[in-house]
């Protein structure tokens, strides 16, 4: 198949080159595969295959893109997409920068993680592994919903600039499982990410929803006063958390664009909790990293926060042309966020229940319906939700209602951070819209912030 879309990048490019345009071609190639549960039955199993092709033409300072949906026998079809690319950017409004068309010194090809045995796991193989995940929990009033998600991407780059081809492919999976109670509402999940067959662990799954389950059918249910608590996030809290984060703190551009909390007068000063390193790191294969960049530059690990010292800004090529900055090798379609773990001894929800404690601990699992509310002070909100724990100081749970938090992530990760766990987990966390692009964050399987105040608390599930 890389033969074949080396065949078609080629022969496009010459079309370009013929036709005497300047060009771009970003091709894009996905099986996705879903199976979604709702009411303890399978309500919908589906899968496609999908070709893109992204064309975008350059006229000295104008740029305009095309986009097609379509298959490698559209060589016409492809073509004409080339011709009105073309067109439109004769047409369009000039940038007030020239953007930089990159020349490949050399091509590119990336599989190594790819695993095939992933990408062809069978329907009935996804439905065993559930009802494993599961099995004993499901009751008349206690039912099943979630998804398994799979699938391969393949992404190819070539321009008229050059002959070389830059190639990805990957293979990931992604699964949740969600167990509520059809009278009183309440809602625990359990999710995982995959990158080869190998990952995929219904058992670890079926814990996790199995000590939630045993709280949930048996402890009490409390509103929280409104105030402050010590707040253990789980390990999808963090991940959105640390996705917020890379929306309004370490991109040059959203800081040159007024869209940031971080400026470049706090490079290498400490903005968070010395405990905390966050890098990008391509050379972790469970984020399905692009270890060279969409101009062709080579990624190293690139450090954000040092023991909470800011590092710099991140780059993409097209944010550097726009502000006259030197790009970082991110030109990417995802990044490979980590946050080291700490030196808490904590690996389990069990273990999290079991330590002792001198104080009430609320212990978030996931944020929901998160949202940025000022991003020059990084002020974001979002709710508790899927399970949820009040961990009390005689040693008893009691089961909260879903609360809100409006804090700034300066907080969350400040000085106010107790302990990291020093085991980690990859949190799955693509976007189902649009393309597919596998993305992961690893994170610490826990994270304890003291002392961070709840705006809202809810009355009932």
């Amino acid at each position: 198949m890389e033969e074949k879309i080396y065949t078609l990048l080629t022969g496009l490019r010459r079309y370009a080159l013929d036709k005497g345009y300047e060009v771009s071609l970003f091709y894009q190639e996905e099986d996705s595969c879903l199976m979604r549960f709702a009411n303890s039955a399978i309500s919908l199993n589906t899968n496609e295959h999908l070709i893109r092709l992204r064309v975008t033409a350059y006229a000295g300072r104008k740029r305009a893109s095309v986009g097609l949906i379509t298959d490698l026998a559209k060589i016409d079809e492809m073509n004409a997409g080339i011709d009105t690319a073309a067109a439109m950017a004769e047409h369009a409004m000039p940038l007030t920068y020239t953007p930089t068309i990159p020349v490949f010194s050399t091509s590119f090809s990336d599989a190594s993680v790819f695993d095939p045995a992933l990408a062809g796991v069978r329907n009935d193989e996804k439905l065993a592994y559930i009802n494993e995940a599961v099995q004993g929990m499901e009751t008349d009033d206690i039912r099943l919903s979630g998804i398994f998600s799979s699938g391969t991407n393949t992404t190819a780059l070539i321009n008229t600039r050059s002959e070389h081809t830059l190639y990805f492919k990957t293979s990931d999976a992604q699964i949740s499982a969600v167990l509520s109670h059809t009278a009183l509402k309440w809602e625990i999940s359990a999710e995982q990410s995959a990158r080869a067959r190998s990952d995929l662990h219904a058992s670890s799954l079926k814990h996790d929803l199995a000590f939630l389950l045993k709280h949930y059918r048996n402890d009490s249910p409390q509103q929280l006063p409104i105030g402050s608590y010590d707040i253990v996030f789980g390990s999808a809290a963090v991940a959105d958390l640390l996705t917020c984060l890379g929306w309004i703190a370490y991109s040059g551009g959203a800081f040159k664009r007024g869209f940031s909390c971080m400026t470049e007068e706090m490079i290498g000063k400490k903005i968070f909790s010395d405990k905390i390193d966050i890098i990008d790191d391509p050379d972790q294969c469970d984020t399905f990293p692009c270890r060279v960049d969409m101009t062709g530059i080579s990624r190293k690990p690139f450090p954000l926060f040092t023991q909470g010292v800011f590092r710099g800004f991140l780059w993409s090529q097209d944010d550097a042309d726009e502000f006259g900055a030197k790009p970082t090798g991110h030109t990417v379609p995802r990044t490979s966020i980590i946050l080291h773990g700490g030196e808490k001894d904590v690996d389990s929800l069990a273990a999290l229940a079991a330590l002792p404690r001198d104080k009430d601990i609320l212990y978030i699992p996931c944020l929901h319906y998160m949202n940025v509310v000022n991003p020059s002070k990084a002020i974001i909100t979002g709710s508790s939700r899927f399970g949820a724990l009040l961990l009390k100081q005689d040693g008893s749970v009691a089961i909260p209602y879903n609360v809100r938090l409006t804090q700034s992530l300066l907080d969350i990760f400040g000085d106010n951070v107790a302990w990291l766990s020093a085991t980690t987990a990859v949190r799955n966390t693509s976007n189902s819209y649009g393309p597919r692009n596998p993305t992961a964050i690893i994170v610490p399987q826990f994270m304890c912030v003291n002392n961070l105040g709840i705006s809202h608390s809810n009355p009932s599930y």
